[in-house]
């Protein structure tokens, strides 16, 4: 197992949202193409874990956001970190949503 997310993507809807633990966690938000639109995470402030953080990203990003795939964790931030720069090495920038967080994540050379 390497350090991507690579998880099977679901179809955002309320079912899919619904499904999912309220738990604390990272996910991609991703368009139906599979272009990743936002790298999250579900912290210790997100009422509901998952759900609120998904919910959020929908009103957020609006109908673009089409499927998402996630990871339950409680190391939640170091994980985001973690796939910040792994999407930072892949594509050269980060998704809009994380652009502010540029300067502050890290490089990495994934093999």
């Amino acid at each position: 197992m390497g350090i991507r997310l690579d998880k099977p993507w679901q179809l955002l809807d309320d079912a899919a949202i619904e499904a999912l633990p309220s738990q604390l966690g990272v996910y991609h938000v991703a368009d139906s193409d599979g272009t990743v639109l936002s790298v999250g995470y579900a912290g210790a402030r997100e009422p509901f874990g998952m759900q609120s953080a998904l919910r959020r990203e929908i009103e957020q990003l609006g109908p673009a956001a089409a499927q998402f795939r996630c990871e339950l964790t409680s190391n939640y931030r170091s994980r985001w970190d973690e796939l910040l720069m792994l999407h930072l090495a892949d594509h050269g920038e980060l998704p809009e949503p994380q652009r502010d967080q540029s300067q502050r994540v890290g490089r990495l050379s994934p093999a």
